[in-house]
């Protein structure tokens, strides 16, 4: 009997304190947030994001980039293997020779072919970092656009924030797809690029 009537304290006390800030709510002014009004926000999105992956495999710019970096890196493996060929040659007459030759005759041919492996190694280390210096130069460009590009989509459509995210990369684990804007990314970047390539 005594816990019967305890529950129904407690329970009593429980409804008359919700009653309570019930009673105190109505009398306060309505007070309106931007986190207290959802219905409000349905409409315009503050924050979006796009999808990188797709922004990489569709935007028309990567794609060039993308071809002109593998025909430049093509080209300069090219030279760089055709530079190799031709001192490899070289050492090949000379060896084929050097039985015959005495050691006055074959010590400048050797000293010779040394210059040629030196100066060959060089060119190559200078061949890599020229491919990789354009590599970061064009990186850094897309990156500039990329930026340039959000900033105007925000502005025009007036977001706060665009987010961006990528397969393995879990910056943002979910949206919605309302805050999706992928598409557009995709079609206004394709215009700009396809209005500079004119």
């Amino acid at each position: 009997m005594k816990i019967k009537t305890s529950i129904v304290a407690k329970s009593v006390l429980i409804l008359s304190i919700a009653a309570s800030v019930a009673a105190c709510n109505q009398n306060k002014p309505e007070t309106k947030t931007a986190a207290a009004a959802p219905s409000e926000v349905v409409g315009k999105q503050d924050v979006v994001f796009f999808n990188q992956d797709s922004v990489v495999s569709q935007y028309d710019y990567i794609k060039d980039m993308d071809k002109r970096l593998d025909a430049k890196g093509k080209a300069a493996q090219a030279d760089v293997q055709s530079r190799q060929q031709a001192i490899q040659r070289e050492i090949a007459e000379y060896q084929k020779n050097a039985a015959t030759m005495s050691a006055e005759q074959r010590a400048p041919i050797e000293q010779r072919l040394q210059r040629k492996g030196q100066e060959f190694q060089q060119y190559q280390q200078n061949a890599g970092a020229q491919v990789q210096n354009e590599q970061v130069a064009e990186q850094t460009k897309l990156y500039e656009k990329l930026v340039d590009f959000t900033k105007a989509l925000a502005k025009e459509k007036g977001y706060k924030m665009v987010l961006t995210f990528k397969k393995g990369d879990p910056t943002v684990m979910y949206g919605d797809a309302s805050l999706d804007v992928t598409a557009d990314v995709i079609k206004g970047l394709n215009a700009a690029y396809a209005k500079d390539k004119k």
